[in-house]
């Protein structure tokens, strides 16, 4: 246990000098701010710059619509920073070759797995949140008599799949010894759970439902009962791709 604690401290202190922390958490905070005020002032934008003989209508905003903005950006440039971050917490490990002085002096390799991960986790968690109180303080503001069923079910669901997903990007940066390979690898996993959505008998066992239905949540449409089975096979990857990510660290030279 103490090396376990005395390992995510070493990992803490290096992201925090060389601010991969502080990229993480603004990006996620600039998403938090953007999301609702795009959702308020976009209709305003797209007459501004409508030409003058074209007539669209367009709805009036609602919370949902700033909540549909929070998952659209979390996914698409959120996630990706993260990812993009990440994706090098083993590659720069096997370049230096700092572990080896450590492991050669006990420290366990499954120790070295359990406290990247768990700081990894750690950042997710700190950014994720602030970007979701963020976006919910300027939501509540911008869309006062706004009601929204199903919110917290909506962002745990794709806070989980945050987690599923850095394990993937563990697994990709202990088999692969550069940033590329780790990339593809997550990449590559992603597509695999796509490809699966396009059977509809797959879908409510495919952890992407978890990533992808967040608006339908709010809109009442599903329910914790209808993603249920997403959640098992979210926590089943997760625990099967860490216990392989130990397994191949275990083989691996350094």
């Amino acid at each position: 246990m103490r090396s376990y604690i005395a390992f995510i401290k070493k990992e803490w202190i290096d992201y925090l000098r060389n601010y991969k922390i502080l990229i993480i958490i603004i990006v996620f905070a600039i998403l938090g701010i953007i999301s609702p005020l795009s959702a308020k002032f976009m209709p305003e934008i797209i007459r501004e710059f409508m030409p003058a003989d074209i007539s669209i209508q367009l709805t009036e905003p609602s919370n949902i619509d700033s909540w549909t903005q929070f998952f659209k950006n979390i996914s698409q440039m959120g996630t990706i920073v993260a990812i993009i971050i990440f994706s090098g917490m083993m590659s720069h490990e096997y370049e230096k070759g700092t572990l080896v002085n450590l492991i050669t002096k006990g420290l366990s390799r499954k120790t070295v797995v359990a406290a990247k991960y768990t700081v990894v986790v750690l950042i997710w968690t700190i950014s994720y949140w602030i970007c979701f109180f963020i976006a919910s303080i300027y939501t509540r503001y911008y869309f006062p008599e706004g009601k929204t069923t199903g919110l917290f079910l909506a962002v745990f669901s794709f806070y989980f799949f945050g987690i599923m997903l850095f394990s993937i990007v563990m697994l990709g940066s202990i088999s692969f010894k550069n940033i590329y390979g780790s990339l593809l690898f997550t990449a590559g996993f992603t597509v695999i759970l796509f490809i699966i959505n396009m059977f509809p008998k797959a879908i409510k066992w495919n952890p992407l439902q978890l990533a992808n239905s967040n608006i339908k949540i709010l809109q009442g449409i599903l329910t914790f009962y209808d993603i249920k089975y997403s959640f098992v096979i979210m926590m089943l990857i997760s625990l099967c791709a860490l216990r392989l990510s130990i397994r191949i660290f275990n083989e691996k030279s350094l």
